[in-house]
């Protein structure tokens, strides 16, 4: 494991709504592709199987429907969103990591995020998970046709294959990304699709029908600078 101070205390934030203190998970990296959680009788939801190590009293649990409960396991299973999740609680640190990925942490603070559920590593259990239409963009990628959102705030850990760009869409600047290097996005986004030419054809390697992203708004998007495979033509 990479070095790092461990935190002694957990730290506490006003949960919003209830007007009462709450303990906060704290999330550090150690290196790019270890996460390590310091809980202090707090909870994080974590994709199934991604515990790695832990020390102290931390007690793990599969969760249903994505963590979401019944709605959310029915919701998910009509949709074919997938995500297995786990639940970890308790006082102590837990460590996280998937196939070496690299992980990125994103701090919410009110706002949705949209991501693909198989990117998704680890979010504070106060954040609200859900899934929404995504339309071509996800049917281009394989993933059907709906995808996860994480909503609130407290942190999320996101995968990527390699380290993740972080991305700025203006009014003044739109973006468009190849689906298969796209991970997530937020802010006051929308989305449309462009179908035809791709990054791949100016190279002369490009073949068949195929969609990209194009963003516009204002927000952020993360893309990984390694394409997952597609459904939608070599892109």
């Amino acid at each position: 494991m990479g070095s790092g101070a461990k935190s002694t205390h957990g730290c506490c934030s006003l949960h919003p709504g209830d007007g009462y203190l709450r303990s906060v998970a704290t999330f550090r990296l150690q290196g790019s592709k270890v996460l390590a959680v310091d809980m202090t009788g707090d909870a994080v939801k974590a994709k199934h199987g991604s515990m790695v190590a832990y020390d102290g009293q931390i007690a793990f649990k599969k969760l249903s429907g994505g963590g979401e409960g019944l709605r959310g396991m029915v919701t998910r299973r009509l949709t074919g969103e997938q995500m297995t999740v786990m639940e970890a609680r308790g006082q102590g640190t837990c460590w996280f990591a998937d196939r070496a990925s690299e992980i990125n942490l994103v701090s919410l603070r009110g706002e949705k995020l949209y991501v693909e559920s198989s990117n998704l590593l680890v979010t504070d259990a106060g954040l609200r998970t859900g899934t929404t239409f995504t339309g071509l963009r996800g049917a281009s990628q394989g993933n059907g046709l709906f995808t996860t959102t994480v909503e609130g705030h407290g942190q999320a850990a996101l995968l990527s294959d390699g380290p993740a760009v972080v991305l700025r869409v203006s009014a003044q600047y739109p973006l468009t990304v190849d689906p298969g290097a796209y991970i997530a996005h937020q802010g006051d986004v929308r989305q449309s699709f462009q179908s035809g030419v791709t990054f791949r054809t100016f190279l002369g390697e490009g073949g068949g029908e195929a969609f990209q992203i194009r963003f516009e708004g204002d927000g952020l998007v993360y893309v990984q600078p390694s394409e997952r495979n597609t459904i939608a033509g070599d892109v």
